[in-house]
C-alpha cells in the first residue's frame, strides 16, 4: 500500500494518500525518480496533507512539487505533521 508520495526528487515533504495514523509504517514514491521511500509516522496525518521527511529547524524552507512552499515556524521532525501550525505559507511571508 502506498501512504504518500513525492513529485519532485528535491522535496522534503511527501503528500499523503490515504489517512495515515501515528505510528504507521509508511511506503512511499518518488513519482519524479520512480524509485520506494520509506518513514514513519509519528503523528496522525490526514488525507492530502504533508508528512515530514527529515527533521527540520525553525526558519528552514519546505520544498513540495521542487518548489519551496513555505517557511517553518517550529521544529518538525521526521514523520510529524506538516501544516498550518508549524509552516508559514511563501504566499503570505
Amino acid at each position: 500500500m502506498i501512504h504518500f508520495l513525492v513529485h519532485g526528487s528535491a522535496d522534503d515533504v511527501g503528500v499523503a494518500v490515504v489517512d495515515i495514523s501515528s505510528g504507521t509504517a509508511c511506503s512511499g514514491k518518488d513519482l519524479a525518480a520512480n524509485r520506494p521511500m520509506e518513514t514513519r509516522a509519528t503523528q496522525d496525518i490526514p488525507l492530502g496533507h504533508k508528512i515530514a521527511l527529515r527533521d527540520f529547524a525553525a526558519g528552514d524552507s519546505v520544498t513540495k512539487y521542487g518548489c519551496e512552499i513555505g517557511v517553518v515556524t517550529q521544529p518538525i521532525k521526521t514523520g510529524q505533521h506538516v501544516h498550518v501550525h508549524n509552516l508559514k505559507t511563501k504566499r503570505w511571508a
